[in-house]
């Protein structure tokens, strides 16, 4: 059974690596990914946001989180799932609890940044509610897509 928990130090490793396996099997990985995973405690929760990990047994194999961009707005980040555990719900799992945890805490707008290699997930994002915007305001080189969704 798969269970959404809220992220604790003890995770690190897990969410460095489940993140860069998807980052680096798609040439992705940039700068500023690489302080989020080295500190995500500094770099997202300390600053107003959340991180998710979805738990199978003992073991993590999905994370997703909420980076506070400005007051009433978040950005959906670090969404990943371990190859072996895919096409199984984990990302609508998630993906619903930080929909839910924006909405929750009053936030206006979830906006996100994509790469057009990613179509499984920037469906998944559409099916959401999510619907694409020009793709400025970027902190990746390589993203060309942005969306956003309005709570």
């Amino acid at each position: 059974m798969v269970t959404i928990i809220d992220y604790d130090d003890i995770y690190e490793e897990d969410f460095r690596q489940l993140n860069l396996e998807w980052l680096n099997k798609y040439g992705l990985a940039e700068t500023h990914d690489l302080l989020v995973l080295k500190d995500p405690r500094g770099t997202i929760i300390d600053r107003g946001g959340f991180i998710y990990l979805a738990k199978s047994d003992d073991q993590i194999v999905g994370t997703a989180g909420l980076a506070k961009e400005h007051e009433g707005e978040f950005e959906l980040i670090k969404m990943g799932v371990a190859p072996d555990h895919r096409r199984k719900g984990i990302s609508k799992m998630l993906i619903e609890k930080c929909i839910e945890k924006a909405k929750e805490i009053g936030a206006k707008k979830l906006i996100l940044y994509s790469n057009s290699q990613l179509q499984p997930a920037i469906s998944l994002y559409s099916k959401y509610g999510f619907h694409h915007v020009p793709a400025t305001g970027s902190p990746f080189l390589t993203a060309d897509v942005k969306m956003e969704l309005d709570l």
